[in-house]
Parts: structure tokens; sequence; C-alpha cells
């Protein structure tokens, strides 16, 4: 998350908006803005039901209070009209794509 608001003006550039979406609670997601100088959004999925309806958690991780509904790691790029258009999705939560990889896709959206 650090990453990507270290580059978020290029990603801007691209005509794309940083949302990030984490099964911590909002209070957790505002100290962590706070500290770390955040400043797009980040949605709280307290109860990890978006997590889940992509079918997305991580159940190798699962059942330990502090980790239950964390998901893949993934990146979507959605086009204007709020349409997937490609998905970026790595094994392990600690592992994140690369922002250069994420900016040439989002370059080539129709």
């Amino acid at each position: 998350m650090v990453q990507l608001q270290n580059d978020l003006e290029t990603i801007g550039a691209t005509g794309t908006q940083v949302v990030a979406i984490s099964y911590d609670p909002v209070a957790t997601l505002r100290k962590f803005a706070e500290e770390k100088g955040i400043t797009y959004t980040l949605l709280s999925d307290a109860g990890s039901k978006t997590i889940d309806a992509y079918g997305i958690r991580n159940k190798e991780v699962a059942g330990h209070r502090l980790m239950d509904g964390v998901p893949y790691p993934g990146t979507y790029l959605l086009d204007k009209d709020g349409v997937v258009r490609a998905k970026f999705f790595l094994e392990r939560y600690q592992e994140r794509h690369s922002n250069a990889e994420l900016i040439e896709a989002a370059r080539a959206l129709p």
C-alpha cells in the first residue's frame, strides 16, 4: 500500500484511481493511513464479505483470529465503467506486483 502511494501521481496520470480494500477495521486503516501518509481511499471489509464474494479468501491462513479473512494479494484494474479489465494475483499476502507492472497494464486499458 505504501508502494502504491509512492507512485500515486504516475498511476493517476494513466487515468487510474487507487482504492484499497482490507479485512482490517476502519480504525486500523485510519491509523495506518495516518502513519504511512496514505492519501488514497482505504475501504474496510471487516466481515470479509467482499473478499468472499470475489472468492479470493486465502483459506490456508484462515482460522486464526488475526488472520481470518486474509485475501490472496491482488489488484483489479477496472475501466471507467467499472468493468474488470485485468487481474493480478499472487499466492502470498506478503508479496505484491510492482507498480511498473500495474502502470503498464493501466496504460493498456481501452
